[in-house]
């Protein structure tokens, strides 16, 4: 066997769905839409993006050394409707990725197994990277044959649908690159026509400030106002344009126990919701990265939702949160109880 095919082999034994290798460089094409997406400002208050774009659009600006990248996949699709809590107003949406462990964990772990096995068998250098690190791991998931990057902006995989996590491990190793994978979209637009704040301005090309995901989850500030009845009872995240596109029908249920949807968060009861405190936030998301967001941000989100509920014995949880020491808690609830009761 080749370097590349026992590195393939060990990933694959060690729970990862997909595996590909390109070079440590990415073409104009990845470079040209980010400068785009930020000088759009579609990166909203994400300022992390626009001060490390250099090294994010060019993997050898990150770390000069590296020859080769590994991108790995694991596949994290549901085994049921992702989108059936969208009709049970009173209930809450969390995008299925967060409804258990927190998958930057898991996949870290994982990706550091790998990366220790390929030093010790073949004495290079490595380094490991999940989404926090400034990696355009979409385009060289492209590159390195695992998918192609949809409409949507993610990445979709003839097997595994748009379900996929994401990483990478670079390394000194010269490995011998898979062919990129071609875009296989063709003139389907499901995911663009599913967005329900029309956060797409073109295929390929997402306005994050309009994207529900963004606006539950990086989005600090209030929610704005002529956005809010778009997120229905979407809590943390959203999968719409993902659960939509028609290659998920060859895809199977994630083999990750650890991924796989708790009870208690597949379709949560606003009302218990807007009851949390820090502590009972913190106890009900412990492990899950729901956390990363606190309490104040997402108890707003579940504000938005009972607002949007059309559900009147949600007015007193909305009510007990105007008084809320987080002056947008207590402004969202006074949203949620004036929509309730029906005022403009």
């Amino acid at each position: 066997m080749t370097i590349a095919e026992r590195i393939r082999e060990k990933a694959l034994a060690l729970g990862f769905d997909a595996v590909g290798f390109a070079p440590a460089a990415l073409g104009p094409e990845a470079r040209l839409r980010l400068r785009d997406f930020l000088a759009a400002g579609h990166h909203g208050s994400m300022g992390w993006l626009a001060e490390r774009a250099e090294q994010r659009s060019h993997p050898q600006a990150l770390w000069p050394e590296a020859r080769s990248v590994i991108s790995l996949g694991l596949s994290y699709a549901p085994a049921e409707d992702p989108l059936a809590t969208l009709a049970r107003p009173e209930r809450g949406n969390i995008s299925v990725y967060a409804r258990n462990r927190d998958y930057h964990d898991l996949l870290k772990g994982m990706l550091k197994h790998l990366a220790q096995f390929i030093v010790a068998r073949f004495g290079p250098a490595v380094k490991v990277f999940v989404d926090t690190a400034p990696v355009m791991e979409k385009p060289l998931g492209q590159q390195a044959g695992l998918g192609w990057q949809g409409k949507h902006t993610n990445l979709v995989s003839r097997t595994h649908g748009s379900w996929l996590f994401l990483g990478e491990v670079y390394t000194t190793l010269d490995l011998p690159a898979d062919a990129p994978h071609a875009d296989r979209c063709g003139s389907c637009t499901r995911c663009l026509a599913a967005c329900p704040t029309d956060a797409f301005p073109a295929p390929y090309r997402l306005d994050a400030t309009r994207c529900i995901s963004y606006l539950t989850i990086e989005h600090a500030g209030p929610i704005p106002v002529a956005l809010r009845p778009a997120l229905g009872n979407r809590i943390y995240g959203c999968d719409d344009c993902l659960a939509v596109c028609p290659w998920n029908r060859f895809a199977r249920a994630g083999r990750q126990a650890k991924l796989a949807a708790r009870p208690e968060l597949t379709a949560p009861r606003l009302a218990e919701l807007a009851e949390l405190d820090d502590a009972g936030f913190r106890a009900l998301f412990a492990g899950s990265p729901v956390k990363r967001v606190g309490r104040g941000r997402f108890v707003r989100n579940v504000l938005v939702a009972i607002g949007n509920s059309g559900d009147t014995a949600l007015a007193p949880a909305a009510d007990r949160r105007r008084g809320d020491a987080d002056p947008i808690v207590a402004e969202t609830a006074a949203w949620a109880l004036d929509r309730l009761k029906g005022t403009p």
